[in-house]
């Protein structure tokens, strides 16, 4: 099954009077590339998250954010200070420079400023506990799977819409390559008779055996069948392999092939009408390569 790179996850678990909520993001990559943004109280399970996320992202760059609300404060939190006075002296400092003067050791603007500080990182933390309740954890990979499950959706989604736009532009290459074939067989005559015209031009006596093995021999120089043949080929290997599961590089190496043939096809041609069929296989050659690039 062909499946997008990009994608959107989020699911929420409860573990007592905590909400866990888990969001992923993904977007193409060549490789891997994984992060995980969580409190420091559940850095103890980051590994498996990580693990979890790895073997369903599979490739591309995604971001996992865990992120936790307290429905009923019991004390589990505490205030951080040193981290809450540091970010009300930057605010202080920042504000003096800006112009804007604080009235008095606490004003009407700290009463603003104060709950918009304790929203800020780090401001609010865990209490120290001697291990992570095994409810918090259950509940925490529970919402890690269900976010995943619901970002693979997501991209098995995008895939289907993508691999309709990359068939349909195979079919037009096909298409268009089944039209080379009358101007393929109006081509010889035409070449043949340009060789004897330009001979006659000459007015010089020649063989005409000799002649004729030279015209045969350009004739063949220009024949198209095989890189028709191939690409045909290529187009059908296609068509077969976008079932495949994580067939994105595969598919890739086959637009890369039949990128050579159509290149050989057109620097043969020589005929305008052929040459733009090669331009407009080209063109949805190219469409297909910029899909291919969010195809894991």
């Amino acid at each position: 099954m062909i499946k997008s790179m990009t994608g959107y996850g989020r699911a929420t678990a409860a573990a007592g009077t905590k909400l866990i909520t888990v969001e992923v993001r993904s977007l193409n990559s060549k490789q891997l590339d994984l992060g995980v943004k969580m409190p420091a109280v559940y850095r103890s399970v980051e590994h498996e998250v990580r693990s979890l996320a790895a073997a369903k992202v599979g490739r591309g760059k995604a971001d996992v954010y865990v992120t936790v609300e307290e429905s009923s404060p019991t004390g589990g939190t505490r205030i951080n200070a040193a981290v809450f006075a540091d970010y009300y002296r930057q605010i202080k400092e920042a504000a003096k420079g800006a112009g804007i003067v604080f009235s008095g050791a606490f004003s009407e603007t700290d009463d603003i400023l104060v709950p918009a500080i304790l929203r800020l990182p780090d401001v609010m933390v865990a209490a120290e506990t001697s291990e992570l309740p095994d409810e918090e954890t259950a509940a925490l990979l529970k919402a890690a799977g269900e976010a995943l499950d619901a970002l693979d959706a997501f991209r098995a989604g995008e895939g289907a819409i993508l691999l309709a736009d990359m068939l349909a532009r195979v079919d037009v290459i096909g298409s268009l390559l089944e039209q080379v074939e009358p101007y393929e067989v109006a081509r010889v005559p035409v070449v043949k008779a340009r060789i004897l015209e330009n001979v006659a031009a000459v007015g010089v006596t020649v063989d005409a055996n000799r002649l004729e093995q030279e015209i045969v021999f350009w004739v063949e120089k220009l024949d198209i069948t095989e890189e028709k043949v191939r690409l045909a080929k290529h187009l059908d290997y296609f068509r077969e392999t976008v079932g495949e599961e994580g067939a994105g590089r595969k598919l890739g190496f086959i637009a890369q092939e039949m990128g050579r043939e159509i290149n050989t096809l057109g620097s043969k041609a020589n005929d305008a009408d052929i040459q733009k069929l090669v331009v407009q296989m080209k063109d949805e050659l190219e469409k297909i390569k910029e899909q291919l690039l969010n195809i894991l």
